[in-house]
């Protein structure tokens, strides 16, 4: 299959990085404005086809991903529509729709590792069954209908930023506890590992993982306490509905 990325910004690179590192480098064309940006991906995976070009790129192509800023969509469908064939156009452009396209999916930075959450919107069996296939080999799909893709967007997308911040506010806590900054982030990030590692392992709902470690009386529930009275559902609500009472 024959992939070609416009855009080498955060979320195109990392699909491309992803993608390099499942073995696919040698079927993949990346396109960027400049010669030095596309150098920073053929220094480290050599076998790919970088362009300057759009239309060039596209040719040929089994899969277009769109990885442009939104307000470039309409603009870059324009310029390549002529060359793309029978390739299927795919957006992961946030919150853009256009005729043309033929699937929106909103992956998240985690691609890169092999441990993205994409959810993509239905469409025809043929183009989701193509997608779903290049976007499960850096991580899990979830195909859902139009109706949901906002919820996966702030779930997934820019969830990952919301889970960010917090192991931040982790760290943070801490080094004012007396941890040093490079102990305080191992700490965190294997204490968040293992909380996946549980609820995944043992498919447990996460109260009822909680339940299993807050003694009565003890420190656990004094600072979940604490936190739900700092407002720390609320906050995280209130971030992930942000987007939906602009609209």
């Amino acid at each position: 299959m024959k992939i070609t990325v416009i855009g080498a910004g955060n979320m195109g690179g990392a699909l491309v990085k992803g993608w390099c590192r499942a073995g696919l480098a040698q079927d993949i064309a990346i396109t960027a404005r400049t010669l030095a940006t596309l150098e920073r991906y053929t220094s480290v995976y050599p076998q790919l086809t970088a362009h300057t070009d759009n239309v060039q790129a596209v040719q040929g192509a089994d899969v277009v991903v769109l990885a442009v800023k939104p307000w470039l969509v309409d603009e870059v469908v324009a310029e390549i529509q002529p060359a793309l064939g029978t390739a299927v156009l795919l957006s992961v452009a946030a919150g853009v729709r256009h005729e043309r396209i033929d699937v929106y999916a909103m992956p998240n930075i985690a691609v890169e590792y092999g441990e993205g959450m994409t959810f993509v919107e239905e469409a025809s069996p043929y183009n989701i069954n193509k997608v779903s296939e290049l976007f499960s080999l850096c991580g899990h799909v979830q195909v859902v209908p139009a109706k949901q893709m906002s919820a996966g967007m702030q779930v997934s997308g820019c969830g990952i930023a919301y889970v960010m911040r917090y192991v931040r506010a982790m760290m943070e806590g801490g080094v004012e506890l007396g941890l040093r900054p490079d102990e305080a982030r191992q700490a965190v990030l294997q204490t968040m590992k293992g909380a996946v590692a549980v609820l995944e392992e043992s498919g447990r709902h996460p109260e009822d993982a909680i339940d299993a470690v807050t003694t009565p009386g003890g420190y656990t529930i004094r600072g979940l306490n604490a936190m739900e009275d700092a407002g720390f559902t609320r906050s995280v609500l209130a971030g992930l509905k942000a987007n939906e009472q602009k609209k």
